[in-house]
């Protein structure tokens, strides 16, 4: 029998004696010289099985993956390219990982999009669909999908400054060519890096924000054709820190009344407005994470509907003695809506999740005093749960996942775990709360949103009851409603 905690430990020790910590706090290790191999997937029976695979979240078939890039929507796909080490279970050798969905919940993972060359190895970016060939890139019936990336150059050898470069698709991202005149975007700063790119359509230009690699700098640049940029303005962001994003939301659903959020790697943003050249902030800095594991979060461009869609690497999350390592989180739609606090980001899980319903659960109308348990005898691991309760005299009120407590305060008004804290106020008398548990992650969205936690953790494997409880005297039960989950790779 494999011993876990020692395995762990094992996994722990060789992150720290083959690697160290960049500028961003990311386990590091050099990469070999010229090109990166590619990785050589594993196809026997167990794949995406194993005892620690997340079931409805992203993870690579197999090594290390962080940040999502390159988001974005044609033809009918949702592109998914990420920071992916083809040759290692830890962070090195930098390059695009590349996965297609047609629903935001099943993936297909494709070839590897873009390799390190001379430059240096292919950091973070994004992605657009360049309709108009600006670049002129195009050569046949589709548009090209165009990729915008840093190369660390750190890497390089001989080492060389950060710069920027793209590379383009003309058959819908399943081959790469790099642009030759790369890099389009020389060094502005030591290790500028993260461009995120979009089309600005009142100004007819594409915009990128880009991270200047000092704490609090950004900087906001213009191009015509994606291959030349003009340094147009720069943003401060107190403390902000690499990752940047920067899109429109409407106000309350109104298409005539928008905001734009500056987003940076922990989701930490400011609302204001942009007019093609400058962000102006109207808030001050907000919080949009409250837990552990969500980090370089990065939103899809040209999603046909004008949904705009979130998803984060949940940064953290190492699950022993598998072949993979890392996750993502569940895609997330982002929302602006007016509160007595201003306006404020809601961030809920897509829609799309209810193509992975089972079996459901319901309890409605129902006190519950201390000592009582409505779900004695639930047990399983892939759960959907949408709970809306009055604490009334209750002091706590505990729903426990798999050994994990999830506690809400009723004085305090605070929802607790993992050893994270957030603010959640009773609204009505009541608090809502949404709760997507997976085999290795819990993510909370509280009051619809306003407040998300997300966790990773390993779990016990012989705990799998879930446990609703309350201190202090009784509460009432709303609604519950607890759907079981489908894997998404039993498919």
């Amino acid at each position: 029998m494999i011993d876990r905690r020692r395995m762990s430990l094992s996994v722990l020790l060789i992150t720290v004696l083959s690697g160290w910590f960049d500028v961003g706090g990311r386990i590091m290790a050099e990469p070999p010289s010229g090109n990166a191999a590619k990785a050589s997937f594993s196809s026997d029976e167990a794949l995406y099985h194993e005892i620690y695979r997340p079931q409805f979240h992203f993870t690579a078939r197999e090594n290390w993956h962080n940040d999502p890039n390159g988001l974005v929507w044609y033809k009918g796909e949702y592109h998914l390219f990420f920071q992916h080490n083809p040759r290692g279970i830890q962070w090195g050798n930098m390059t695009w990982g590349h996965a297609v969905s047609t629903d935001l919940v099943h993936w297909k993972q494709l070839d590897h999009a873009i390799y390190p060359d001379e430059h240096g190895t292919i950091f973070s970016g994004s992605a657009v669909v360049d309709h108009h060939n600006t670049a002129g890139f195009r050569t046949g019936d589709e548009a090209p999908i165009v990729a915008v990336f840093t190369y660390a150059g750190r890497f390089a050898k001989p080492p060389k400054p950060f710069t920027q470069g793209i590379a383009y698709s003309n058959d819908r991202g399943r081959t790469w060519h790099k642009y030759e005149g790369n890099p389009v975007v020389d060094n502005l700063a030591p290790n500028n890096r993260d461009p995120k790119v979009f089309w600005h359509e009142p100004s007819k230009r594409w915009i990128m924000v880009l991270y200047l690699g000092q704490r609090g700098k950004f900087t906001i640049l213009h191009s015509n054709n994606l291959k030349q940029w003009k340094r147009v303005s720069d943003v401060e962001f107190p403390n902000g820190h690499e990752c940047p994003e920067l899109f429109e939301l409407p106000v309350d659903g109104n298409p005539n009344d928008t905001r734009w959020v500056f987003w940076q790697g922990d989701g930490r943003h400011l609302i204001g407005r942009f007019d093609g050249t400058r962000f102006t902030p109207e808030s001050e800095v907000l919080r949009g994470e409250w837990g552990k594991n969500c980090y370089a979060g990065q939103t899809w461009n040209d999603v046909p509907d004008g949904r705009r869609i979130f998803i984060a690497w949940m940064a953290g999350g190492r699950y022993p003695g598998m072949r993979f390592n890392q996750q993502m989180t569940f895609p997330r739609r982002f929302t602006l809506r007016t509160t007595d606090d201003g306006l404020r980001l809601f961030a809920y899980p897509v829609r799309e999740i209810e193509g992975l319903y089972r079996r459901k659960h319901k309890w409605s109308d129902q006190p519950l005093s201390p000592g009582e348990d409505p779900l004695e005898g639930l047990q399983g691991n892939l759960w959907d749960i949408d709970f809306v309760v009055e604490p009334r005299d209750a002091r706590t009120v505990d729903l426990d996942i798999r050994g994990n407590r999830l506690r809400y305060d009723v004085q305090q008004q605070t929802l607790s775990g993992f050893g994270k804290t957030a603010p959640v106020a009773a609204t009505g008398g009541k608090i809502h709360l949404r709760v997507l548990v997976d085999r290795t992650s819990i993510e909370v969205f509280a009051n619809e949103g306003r407040i998300v936690m997300s966790f990773c953790y390993v779990p016990d494997l012989t705990n799998r009851p879930l446990k609703l409880s309350v201190t202090g005297g009784a509460a009432q039960i709303e609604k519950l409603e607890i759907r079981a989950l489908r894997s998404i790779w039993s498919e």
